[in-house]
């Protein structure tokens, strides 16, 4: 529900009919450039991180006692589920289907 609301306000907005998939691929793209834009200013994997308390503290009590976050194995999922390569470029595959090949 909350995609199709979503929807509809970039339309009102932008005065182009979107739907929800298209809305998903406006995002895609977005995400997709912003990171291209990073990467050509010399971001690299290693600017991928969170704050060390989350890499190296692990909480005393609550649902996540003694645990802290695993990044590495976590931004491999993630760049493989957005169609990035193991240094979280963009596969040209990827750059193709959102119509950004020539970036």
């Amino acid at each position: 529900m909350a995609d199709e609301y979503f929807a509809r306000v970039l339309s009102a907005v932008t005065g182009i009919q979107y739907d929800t998939g298209e809305m998903i691929r406006v995002g895609e793209r977005v995400w997709n450039l912003e990171r291209l834009y990073n990467l050509r200013e010399g971001f690299t994997r290693t600017d991928d991180t969170l704050p060390q308390r989350l890499l190296n503290e692990a909480p005393i009590d609550g649902p996540s006692k003694g645990w802290v976050v695993q990044l590495e194995p976590m931004l491999k999922e993630y760049y493989r589920g957005r169609g990035w390569d193991a240094n979280g470029v963009p596969l040209p595959k990827k750059l193709a289907d959102l119509e950004l090949a020539d970036l």
